[in-house]
């Protein structure tokens, strides 16, 4: 009687092993998608980033580097308390998973709050976001010293077919028109099929004309991947209470088997 009910501790001790395992590996994969997007914001999107004055973008992919790699640490531990069933390690594992997912907690209702309290000044801070993207692209593009910036907005003009910062319109206004223009209108990394000299040709049938230009599709950009960012983090937050849930059971278990 006292050898089959230890065969079902021990198989039941199995299970939980392999439950948390696979638990650890989905844990250190989310670390490492978390940790690839805050590089490859940094590596890809740097050209938008160093058009923008604010340092919150490039600040918000060096969180998401520091958060995936704490993630994946929590990862590896939970993996070796598995593997050699240390309670105490288990415990630590336990303590840091509802560390983390406290401060996703706290994180997403302080970004709420905020949200709620900036919502009369957003279209303020909008408007002077709109302003400080128009002056570095009419005023920087294609200057002395500021070759990154040109290339910024030319990626920027391509990659999201947009022209100017809220219209084509805005060229007419810039450094560039007077200095580097040579007869073109907009630049050609506004035209949809790039040429030397396209830009002399401001048609829509041969330019991007964006209703709000660069700035709105800059905007929609951000916004996609803010989505795509909260699905993730709802989704290693789910995992996360399975992993707790799954660490108390073997830590229990254990337990029982010592006494």
């Amino acid at each position: 009687m006292a050898d089959a009910e230890d065969k079902t501790n021990t198989c039941g001790t199995v299970c939980l092993k392999y439950l948390l395992f696979i638990f650890n590996l989905l844990f250190w994969l989310a670390g490492g998608i978390v940790m690839a997007v805050g590089i490859w914001t940094l590596v890809d999107k740097s050209d938008y980033i160093s058009l923008l004055s604010s340092s919150t973008y490039s600040a918000a992919a060096y969180i998401l580097i520091g958060a995936g790699a704490i993630v994946v640490l929590t990862g590896i531990l939970g993996c070796c308390a598995t593997i050699r069933e240390q309670r105490s390690l288990l415990m630590v594992f336990f303590v840091l998973l509802l560390l983390i997912f406290l401060l996703e907690i706290t994180a997403g209702i302080l970004a709420y709050v905020y949200y709620q309290e900036c919502f009369p000044l957003c279209y303020q801070l909008n408007a002077e976001l709109r302003a400080d993207l128009k002056e570095r692209m009419v005023q920087n593009y294609q200057q002395p010293g500021q070759e990154h910036i040109t290339r910024a907005i030319d990626k920027l003009q391509q990659d999201l077919k947009c022209c100017g910062s809220n219209s084509s319109a805005d060229w007419k206004e810039g450094a560039w028109i007077h200095t580097n223009a040579r007869r073109r209108l907009v630049p050609d990394s506004c035209c949809k099929t790039p040429t030397v000299g396209c830009g002399a040709r401001d048609h829509p049938s041969n330019i991007y004309k964006v209703e709000g230009g660069c700035i709105s599709k800059l905007e929609e950009f951000i916004l996609q991947h803010l989505i795509i960012l909260g699905s993730v983090g709802l989704g290693i937050a789910f995992i996360q209470i399975v992993g707790m849930i799954f660490t108390c059971c073997l830590y229990q278990r254990l337990k029982d088997e010592v006494y």
